[in-house]
């Protein structure tokens, strides 16, 4: 089995690929960002003709980006996704294409395992849907033979405890941080539990939210993990024999504590194609922080986090979709400049 940890900057992206009696299994775990088509093009790049299961592990942006054009391209036998739902026009997408091309659909459960071909897939999270897009994550240990793989999308400490409460033996060989290896998750009661030998962070070089944070990379660096990750590696690729791994990567760098210092070929998020050319030294609602967001007329703390979830927008008038932003208030908005879409 090849488990394949895609380069694809701030966002998700695992393509598990195997096979056994001549019979080829493929599985992709999240898939990119939604103003990217990097996972699409790494697909072809790999000669995949299909994918058995697209897990899909929350409704955000930078997970679910490219379901709609892989969708499209390739013949999927299932898509799993959470439950949880949003209003962004990715999310959209994704439910039209998979109720064009009439792709089955689950929301798998904690407790749940399925067998696909020798690979065992047992789901440890969601238990429920919470109306929380992080903690509903969905969450999964990949066994294959003697290994396995822990993935948790941007589930954070409140849901890593819940897992460790359901009694499932989350000792696994390889851990994927989550959320992109913010100090939101990883804790050190989860990180005992997995006890992993690798640990892989999925994240863009110097992006806008500091990931992976600094107390993160030493916590898995003193439990003597061996750290590999995107921004520094690009894309790492682990060979499973189902007893031994074997870990190549594209690029080699020195993992410090300080991600900011880290070099990549990664594109950065702001250099990706347009959807719609602003003002320079405009505030992007598409790629700007929570802090950023706020220095927009009307835009408070809450009213941030919304346009977070809700993203991608394709044009600020867009912002209407945000509770409490109706024509008034946009009008301010457009007024005062500052808002942008690129």
């Amino acid at each position: 089995m090849k488990v394949h940890f895609i380069d694809v900057g701030q966002a998700d992206a695992t393509l598990f690929e195997y096979n056994v009696a001549e019979e080829e299994y493929t599985i992709l775990f999240d898939a990119g960002n939604w103003n990217r088509s990097d996972v699409l093009q790494y697909l072809k790049s790999q000669q995949i003709e299909e994918i058995d299961i697209l897990i899909g592990s929350h409704p955000h942006a930078d997970h679910i980006g490219q379901f709609d054009e892989i969708i499209n391209h390739f013949n999927v036998g299932e898509v799993w996704l959470s439950g949880e739902t949003t209003t962004s026009q990715t999310f959209l997408s994704t439910l039209e294409a998979i109720e064009a091309n009439e792709v089955d659909y689950h929301e798998p459960r904690a407790g749940e395992v399925f067998d696909v071909g020798p690979l065992e897939i047992t789901i440890i999270n969601p238990e429920h849907l919470t109306g929380d897009l992080h903690e509903s994550s969905i969450s999964a240990i990949f066994t294959y033979g003697e290994t396995s793989f822990v993935l948790t999308g941007d589930a954070e400490e409140e849901t890593e405890q819940a897992m460790l409460m359901r009694g499932i033996s989350l000792d696994a060989d390889v851990l994927q941080l989550g959320h992109h290896g913010s100090n939101t998750s990883t804790s050190q009661a989860f990180l005992n539990a997995v006890s992993p030998k690798i640990a892989i962070v999925s994240a863009g070089v110097d992006n806008q939210y500091g990931h992976p944070h600094d107390e993160v990379i030493n916590r898995v660096k003193s439990a003597g993990i061996k750290l590999f990750s995107t921004y520094v590696d690009g894309t790492i690729v682990i060979k499973s024999n189902g007893k031994n791994l074997d870990v190549s990567t594209n690029y080699e760098g020195d993992h410090k504590a300080d991600s900011s210092s880290s070099k990549s070929e990664t594109p950065k998020m702001e250099e990706q194609p347009e959807l719609d050319q602003g003002s320079g030294n405009c505030i992007d609602i598409n790629s700007a922080s929570v802090e950023e967001l706020q220095a927009i007329v009307h835009i408070g703390p809450a009213r941030a986090e919304e346009i977070v979830t809700l993203r991608p927008f394709s044009a600020v008038d867009g912002m209407t979709r945000v509770k409490g932003i109706a024509a008034g208030r946009l009008s301010d908005i457009i007024s005062e400049g500052k808002a942008c879409v690129k």
